[in-house]
């Protein structure tokens, strides 16, 4: 899935996951995308997301920070949460994307944190807030996934970093 990165899980979670043999640190990235992009997740939890993207190799035409890389960064946290949320049976399909933009960025690091507004069984909602390195505020997103349960399909396509 990318490069491995160190990130922060709670260790409860961490068990849940090797209990059926899945290493999740090992497995764990921002995907292929999320690395193009140079997106780091610090933190991950269900209760909140923190991950960071550098502005620089992620501008539009005139030199500021592209929405659709907030897009990205929000949409990224607000589905790792889902996921966390959801636990091993479930996995987080994206099903609605909202960003309002309120500021350019030129340059520097771009951090964003994920919190949940709503968990339930069959959806969860995450807000995203993303602000530049002077704690302004950037972006405001919301991020809904639908939680489907596993499939055998789905597990066959875990990559070999993430078999335990």
């Amino acid at each position: 899935m990318g490069e491995q990165q160190h990130v922060k899980f709670p260790q409860e979670v961490i068990e849940e996951y090797a209990a059926l043999g899945v290493d999740l640190p090992a497995l764990f990235s921002a995907g292929h995308l999320g690395n193009r992009m140079g997106v780091q997740i610090l933190e991950a939890s269900a209760e909140r997301v923190v991950g960071t993207m550098p502005v620089e190799g992620n501008t539009q035409p005139y030199g500021l920070l592209h929405g659709g890389a907030s897009a990205v960064l929000a949409e990224t946290l607000g589905s790792i949460g889902s996921m966390l949320h959801g636990g091993v049976s479930k996995i987080a399909v994206g099903v609605d994307l909202n960003c309002t933009h309120h500021r350019g960025v030129r340059s520097g690091l771009v951090t964003g944190v994920a919190t949940p507004v709503h968990r339930g069984r069959s959806t969860a909602t995450y807000e995203i807030v993303i602000t530049d390195e002077q704690d302004k505020r950037v972006c405001s997103a919301r991020l809904t996934c639908m939680l489907r349960e596993v499939t055998a399909k789905d597990a066959g396509n875990l990559p070999e970093a993430g078999r335990a």
